[in-house]
């Protein structure tokens, strides 16, 4: 009976992120859903917040034949608003839309049982703590409902806490059925993503840091309390790399059970017989949008290089791409090359460019450059744009007589953005470079995807792949091995971004063959991170937690 137990019957997964796509979380969780379901044979259902009620979302459709019965008993013994579908992702896992709603006029009892149960200090929240909380614990209201309609002891049942804003929700499943086994995840501590946001040095000083008061300091303490607390309290606490281990060692005092390292799935990936094809059209848009913005001519045998993600100036590492850039104009070595570099990077965007749009849809060569020829959709603050002012600080303007020119692309490349019309993937496979010099990134999604897409890629060894990555090749990676780790500390700048100019003028000089073995190199690297690889971490990881509930009863 006891071994039997190890293996959980159902996994609920709670994040903000369910159907709801922000950030890299939803990655993790909506490229993991279908090897989850296939490895560990569990009934699987993610609880996300029921953010557009009664309007559609896009990412879920609703199924009122799913556990229909229940769902009206939770609306009338509960007031509790479930909606019950799937989420249109590989392996269309059940979702739970829930809707916290009901439980606002209840929250300071909420907030006075967390502290009284588990210490929790919810005195300073702000911003958006009460709308996570709130949508917490409706999550797991939702899944105390349900174990007590259709489950019993009997069933092996774990609840998954993603991030901090699913915390209050585990405990008090914890307090109301702890026969249910409870995993917290942190995917970044917020004390350690507020230092670095902050602009103080996280890791000179690292050793001198205390979570407590450096959230009293940034006045982060309810966020903090509720993450630092539920780290203590669940069956398994885990987190996602070994530098975030590290961060939540030393802030929140909290040793890891398991790293349950990111992996991701390959599906989005054209096939051997349509990359070239593909790869060529993304190449066409790309060069035919920089050269009507910009008034040039380039042509296919130009350098493309690009940046995404969130828009993070400093933890992003976006300031040092743009430093890079500029020394790369200024370098001897690029005379007689091309080199075009995106930032991809959503924005306060106000609308794409009629100008620009316009002499698209003509499609004749450009006599001369647009107004604002880095920018290709209009921004609210042009003016305080930190970007575009790093950009003009620097020099990068995109003058005729430049080698390199840096396009702003500040919107989310969706399909329908009204300049490029294509998917960030269906663009991204055309760059010949990727290169993402983050300053704090405890995972980092956006390199390993385009390692995935055969663009050999520039890291650091502060975020968590590039320190995975290091593992892997057994030293500091290079080029040559698909993806090339910097070395990135709070006093290396120059040396940093100088390395990173090095980096893209060895690119620059490479043959053809020299090029085509870096990018199958750079396939080859992702391919180890698929999540068929790491998902035992997260088998690992119910484990711990069952085993703990089992030997309590």
């Amino acid at each position: 009976m006891a071994e039997k137990l190890r293996k959980p019957d159902y996994i609920f997964a709670a994040s903000w992120e369910v159907c709801n796509k922000v950030g890299g979380i939803y990655t993790v969780l909506s490229t993991q859903a279908k090897t989850l379901q296939q490895k560990t044979k569990a009934t699987v259902i993610y609880i996300g917040p029921d953010l557009s009620r009664e309007s559609e979302n896009p990412l879920f459709e609703e199924d009122n034949n799913l556990y229909a019965a229940w769902q009206n008993d939770v609306w009338e013994r509960d007031g509790l608003a479930v909606r019950i579908g799937r989420w249109k992702i590989p392996g269309s896992p059940i979702a739970f839309l829930v809707d916290s709603q009901p439980y606002y006029p209840m929250r300071n009892w909420i907030y006075g049982k967390a502290w009284e149960l588990f210490g929790v200090d919810s005195l300073h929240g702000y911003g958006d703590y009460d709308e996570a909380s709130m949508f917490s614990f409706a999550a797991a209201m939702a899944v105390k409902s349900f174990y007590n309609y259709y489950l019993t002891e009997k069933n092996t049942v774990v609840y998954h806490a993603h991030e901090w804003m699913t915390g209050l929700g585990a405990l008090f499943l914890k307090f109301y059925i702890p026969d249910i086994a409870t995993v917290f995840t942190t995917h970044a501590t917020s004390i350690g993503r507020s230092i670095a946001g902050n602009n103080k040095p996280l890791y000179d000083y690292f050793e001198g840091y205390h979570g407590d008061q450096m959230a009293y300091e940034l006045n982060m303490e309810a966020k903090h309390s509720i993450e630092k607390q539920t780290a203590h309290h669940v069956d398994c606490f885990t987190t996602v790399s070994d530098i975030t281990a590290r961060e939540c060692r030393q802030l929140l005092d909290k040793e890891p059970d398991v790293v349950t390292v990111n992996g991701f799935e390959n599906d989005f990936v054209p096939s051997a017989k349509d990359f070239g094809s593909r790869r060529k059209v993304a190449r066409k848009r790309l060069l035919t949008v920089a050269n009507q913005l910009t008034g040039s001519d380039w042509k296919d045998d130009t350098v493309i290089i690009g940046i995404g993600g969130r828009y993070e100036l400093r933890n992003k590492g976006i300031d040092m791409f743009i430093e890079s850039l500029r020394l790369l104009r200024d370098d001897e070595r690029v005379r007689g090359h091309h080199v075009l570099a995106f930032i991809n990077v959503p924005g306060w965007m106000f609308a794409h460019r009629l100008d620009l749009q316009e002499r698209l849809k003509k499609n004749r060569r450009p006599k001369s450059a647009l107004m604002q020829p880095v920018l290709t959709h209009w921004l609210h603050n042009t003016d305080s744009d930190q970007v575009l002012g790093m950009l003009a600080s620097r020099g990068l303007d995109n003058g005729p007589q430049d080698d390199v020119h840096v396009i702003f692309v500040p919107c989310y490349l969706n399909g329908s953005d009204g300049i490029f019309n294509m998917g960030y993937y269906d663009l991204l496979i055309g760059q010949d470079l990727a290169v993402y010099p983050s300053y704090y990134e405890p995972w980092g999604y956006t390199p390993l995807e385009s390692s995935a897409f055969h663009v050999p890629t520039v890291t650091t060894d502060l975020a968590g792949f590039g320190i995975w990555v290091n593992s892997v090749v057994g030293k500091y990676a290079e080029l040559k091995d698909g993806v090339k780790v910097v070395h990135r500390t709070d006093s290396n700048w120059n040396e940093a971004a100088s390395e990173i100019r090095d980096t893209m003028v060895g690119w620059l000089l490479a043959d053809d063959k020299s090029r085509d073995a870096m990018r199958d190199a750079s396939a080859a690297l992702a391919e180890k991170a698929l999540w068929r690889h790491f998902v035992a971490y997260y088998e690992q990881a119910y484990r711990i937690a069952v085993e703990k509930v089992w030997k309590k009863i």
